[in-house]
């Protein structure tokens, strides 16, 4: 028998191998506990809409071409870096880290992202481009900084 995971934890699932139909006898080493136990009838038919969701989900992304998929995750990728490039102040750090992942899955996979493949490229050198126009404006506004401080302690010298 083969299992399938929930978030409520895995499920038992009658994979038509025509195995016996007599379960082994309850807490027999090579039988897993069964993960339902001791929910009521209303959870257990809720874990097994989610089972039935999560497997109507599955086959979905199945039936997806993987460039479709990689694309969506790339994409996903770019907003991560956008947002930590829109912080106040701008996480850098974590920005590159979403950008070079991101130009990892676009210049690693090239000839391979499907129709999409150009569209993955624009984003990833405009994402590439705002980069380093943030991280210019940082460095700007930390030597203005700097020098206001000297300032402050040059004028304190007097």
């Amino acid at each position: 028998m083969s299992t399938l995971w929930t978030p409520g934890g895995e499920v038992p699932v009658d994979d038509g191998r025509g195995r016996s139909a007599t379960p082994p006898p309850q807490g027999s080493a090579d039988q897993p506990e069964d993960p339902l136990a001791g929910l009521s009838d209303e959870e257990r038919a809720q874990a097994e809409e989610l089972a039935q969701q999560l497997a109507e989900a599955r086959e979905q992304i199945a039936q997806t071409p993987a460039s479709v998929v990689v694309g969506n995750h790339a994409m996903g990728l770019y907003e991560l870096g956008a947002i930590h490039l829109s912080q106040q102040p701008p996480n850098l750090d974590e920005a590159r880290l979403a950008i070079d992942a991101l130009g990892a899955l676009v210049d690693g996979l090239e000839g391979r992202l499907g129709e999409h493949e150009a569209t993955l490229k624009d984003a990833l050198h405009q994402i590439r481009m705002a980069f380093v126009q943030v991280s210019r404006l940082v460095e700007g506004s930390d030597d203005e900084a700097g020098d206001e401080a000297g300032e402050a302690e040059g004028s304190s010298e007097e």
